[in-house]
């Protein structure tokens, strides 16, 4: 449940800290950048909260109705997990917040790819819960949230380049944050 909190006082501490970011026209990985005023402290959040979720995913299996259905919710989490960890140490956004180098669009591709497979784990728990009665209302928050983030995801591609890419960034991350947040919640109280 720490993870997505660590995440948000990320960003939020970032408008709060560089003087010229914009929470509506920046994007978070701007804060990350290769020459961001604070990407050391930030790396250090980034860090924290993916191994927060990785630890988390690692066990997700066996807290989710006890280990009873599929692993690929899970697996499909923790992958997305690892990316963010590899994100955050080696492919870093360019200077500026560019996508210029090799390293560049290394971010951006495992970026939509850890997207991706969060929007699969999230379908696939809905898959593995919604015949299980303690879990049914997650499992349709799961679809509910899942068909929520893939629209979110549209729209933030298509806002690339406006004045409003870091709004609807957040509005998007968001989601994946609060699914987070509640699905660890769901787990201690299950467990």
């Amino acid at each position: 449940m720490l993870s997505p909190i660590i995440y948000t006082v990320m960003w939020i501490l970032g408008g709060i800290l560089q003087e010229d970011y914009s929470h509506v026209r920046d994007d978070v990985s701007s804060l990350l950048a290769v020459d961001a005023p604070n990407k050391q402290l930030f790396d250090k959040f980034l860090i924290t909260s993916s191994v927060l979720l990785f630890v988390f995913y690692s066990g997700l299996h066996w807290g989710v109705n006890n280990g009873e259905g599929s692993i690929v919710g899970p697996v499909l989490f923790l992958t997305s997990s690892i990316l963010g960890i590899l994100v955050a140490l080696f492919f870093p956004l360019d200077a500026g917040g560019e996508i210029v180098t090799t390293r560049g669009k290394m971010h951006l591709v495992l970026v939509m790819i850890s997207g991706i497979l969060t929007i699969a784990g999230m379908v696939a728990l809905w898959f593995r819960l919604e015949s299980v009665a303690d879990w049914s209302a997650f499992a349709s928050f799961s679809l509910i949230t899942s068909i929520v983030a893939l629209i979110l995801v549209v729209f933030s591609g298509i806002s690339v380049k406006t004045n409003f890419m870091g709004l609807v960034e957040r509005v998007a991350v968001s989601t994946y944050q609060v699914y987070y947040f509640v699905l660890a919640l769901m787990v201690f109280l299950f467990n």
